[in-house]
Formats: C-alpha cells, structure tokens, sequence
C-alpha cells in the first residue's frame, strides 16, 4: 500500500465552493455514492462538514491503494471502504442510496463510459434523489472561457473519447435515464455543479 495518500490541488481548492453548495442539496442522513473519488479529498472534507452522512467512495482499481491510505490516515467510519467501480466493466454495488456525487469525471471518460455512469447512478438512486456532478461543460455547444477550449484540446490530443460535455447532451441523457436536471449552478474557475433529480414513483 502507499505510504502517502495521492493529493489533487485542484481538490483543495474546489472543495469548499463544492461543499457551500452540497449542504443545501444533500439529504440530512443517508449515504452518498461518489463515483470516481480519485484521491478522496472530497470524502474526507465534506464527511467533516455533514455529520448525518454516510460516504461510499469508488473508482478504478489503480486508484483504490491511494484512496484506502488517505481513510486511514483520516480515521473516519462514516467513509466506507472504496469500492472498485469501472463504469464500463465492474458490476455495481447493489445498495440503494440517497444521493450520488462526481467531481471532474465526464470530461476524462469515454463518451461510453459517461453514458454508462449515469444508468448505473439512475439505477442505484432512491426516488426523487439527487445526482450532483461537478466540472466543466459547455452551454450550447460552446466553451465558456478560452481556457476551457484549451483544456478541450489537451484532452483530445491525449485521448480523441475524452473532452468537455456539452450541458443539453447530458441533460438528454439524463432524462433518458427518468433524471430531470433541477439546478445548473455556476462555479469558481469556469466550473458548474449539475444537479438532477430522480423522478418519482422509481425505486
């Protein structure tokens, strides 16, 4: 195992901006699945700040050594042990939960895997319960800043299936899969958190 957690300073930053937000938008109690908790600074600053909620991280098995080092050193029961979720190859857990989160996935996923992640959260969210994604995205097929045009490149140049998603194509998605997008909310650094909602009557 690692000796040292993995450490995103992107994650430092972002956190509180995220967080703001999130304790208006998440249940009092339950527990939020995170898809693709990546060095799990997010688990542990927002478990600190919302004491009623119960985390499950996940992510691919390359980052799962990372993830369990950081938990340890933080020593919190209310983050259960990650899970190995490849959206595309892994099977899901099989929980129910009353939330999902994922921060700065869409845009480094297939289009595939994007897909992917939002038929497995639909499938494992209780009713009328909230998916809240974190990232940067387009608004009407265009870039919102220059420098989100120039990450867009540097994605594609290393991988032509990765780059920033455009808002209306996942909120297509979404329905497709009985989310109704309730909040676009702006964010630092030309970021956004979608939020969609579970439609009722859906187990």
């Amino acid at each position: 195992m690692n000796s040292l957690p993995s450490y995103s300073s992107a994650a430092e930053r972002n956190s509180q901006p995220i967080l703001d937000q999130l304790q208006n938008l998440l249940p009092a109690q339950g527990t939020i699945l995170e898809i693709g908790s990546g060095t799990g600074q997010h688990a542990v600053f927002f478990t600190r700040s919302l004491p009623g909620l119960w985390w499950q991280p996940t992510d691919r098995e390359a980052n799962l050594a990372g993830l369990q080092c950081r938990f340890e050193q933080e020593a919190n029961e209310r983050i259960l042990p990650p899970l190995r979720l490849d959206v595309l190859a892994d099977p899901w857990p099989q929980e129910l939960y009353q939330a999902a989160y994922s921060a700065n996935t869409a845009h480094i996923m297939s289009w595939d895997a994007v897909v992917a992640m939002f038929e497995g959260v639909a499938a494992r969210l209780i009713a009328d319960a909230r998916f809240c994604l974190y990232g940067p995205f387009n608004v009407n097929q265009q870039f919102t800043a220059p420098s989100n045009a120039q990450f867009d490149a540097q994605l594609r140049a290393g991988d032509p299936d990765m780059g920033i998603r455009d808002m209306q194509i996942l909120q297509d998605l979404a329905m497709s899969q009985q989310m109704a997008l309730e909040y676009r909310l702006e964010m630092p650094a030309n970021n956004f958190l979608l939020v969609f909602r579970k439609t009722s009557g859906l187990s």
